[in-house]
């Protein structure tokens, strides 16, 4: 009798797990790109976005200088997002088959940096009582030309810059949280993304997700 079909690891899982890493260029369908797109620009003009803060719990505080977007959370309330979360969903269970993450849930955020805004290099993950596992960015931004600024840059464990991504519409950013540094550039132009989390379940708080740390804290 012959054995199971192998099932090759999709390549991005592959240098997920090699590098901790994985850049999706038109990752996204165009016209849910867009749909996004045309959200975050909405809320814009709407006066529906927040300053993103740094800092956790009481010193939680606004620092320009060191982050510059403002933000809005995703709660499936439109077709587009639910269908962006869905897709997070199957990256979820992706991932936890070809890794053992124990990813268990997501969470996300839409985040539009203004021109001369970015943030200061960092990682997706508090110094202690941290569920983050696997970050992931989707950016919006159509027709994106290095020269505009607002690139992704991400850093090796001693600050050495190893890679520079366009925010160009489609492409999906998947990295683990705790361990790869990044960075927003500074932009020239408005720049849109949508940024989200998965997290493990807390096993010795098992009802924090009901008082969950808010993602767009920095360590």
């Amino acid at each position: 009798m012959e054995s199971s079909a192998y099932h090759p690891v999709p390549s991005h899982l592959d240098a997920l797990a090699n590098s901790g890493l994985a850049v999706l260029p038109r990752y996204f369908d165009a016209a849910l790109v867009d749909a996004l797109r045309d959200e975050i620009h909405a809320a814009r003009a709407a006066a529906g976005l927040r300053r993103a803060r740094i800092g956790r719990g009481s010193g939680r505080r606004l620092a320009a200088a060191v982050r510059g977007d403002w933000i809005r959370w995703l709660d499936g309330s439109t077709e587009a997002q639910r269908l962006f979360l869905a897709r997070l969903e199957e990256i979820r269970q992706e991932v936890n088959l070809a890794l053992t993450l124990g990813l268990f849930e997501v969470e996300a955020h839409f985040a539009l940096y203004p021109p001369g805004a970015g943030y200061q290099r960092h990682v997706d993950a508090f110094q202690h009582d941290n569920p983050r596992r696997l970050s992931a960015v989707l950016y919006l931004n159509r027709h994106w030309r290095r020269a505009q600024g607002g690139e992704l840059a991400v850093y090796d464990a001693h600050d050495r810059e190893v890679l520079r991504v366009l925010p160009e519409a489609g492409t999906l950013v998947l990295f683990l949280s705790q361990s790869v540094p990044h960075a927003v550039l500074p932009t020239h132009r408005w720049r849109a993304s949508i940024a989200a989390w998965f997290r493990v379940r807390q096993a010795d708080n098992p009802l924090a997700a009901l008082a969950r740390l808010q993602p767009d804290d920095l360590v």
